[in-house]
């Protein structure tokens, strides 16, 4: 069993940053898959990937799974990108560098 360790992404539909701070340890199932023939889901017998432990910090996510002999891959947070705040006003100031399309 072996685990990934991360920090989710904000949502592209979300404004906000709510549920990104928390760092996350979920378990990856080594398991086989097997498709179901009545309905063709894809099911598996064990559990365990279904399992999403949250953490404050990346450190107590790396001593849990250590803690509990699970091997684990760190996924790094991409750096946030900090947009300019433009409201719909700026369209049609005077001072605008381009021209107004339509």
């Amino acid at each position: 069993m072996t685990a990934v360790i991360y920090r989710p992404a904000k949502g592209a539909t979300q404004a906000g940053r709510g549920k990104t701070k928390a760092w996350r340890l979920d378990l990856r199932s080594n398991g086989s898959r097997e498709i179901e023939p009545l309905m063709g889901w894809t099911s598996t017998d064990d559990t365990s990937s279904q399992v999403q432990l949250s953490f404050d910090t990346k450190e107590e996510a790396i001593a849990f799974a250590e803690k509990k002999g699970i091997v684990y891959q760190v996924e790094e947070p991409a750096p946030d990108v900090q947009r300019a705040g433009l409201s719909y006003s700026d369209n049609f100031k005077s001072t605008r560098l381009g021209q107004w399309t339509h």
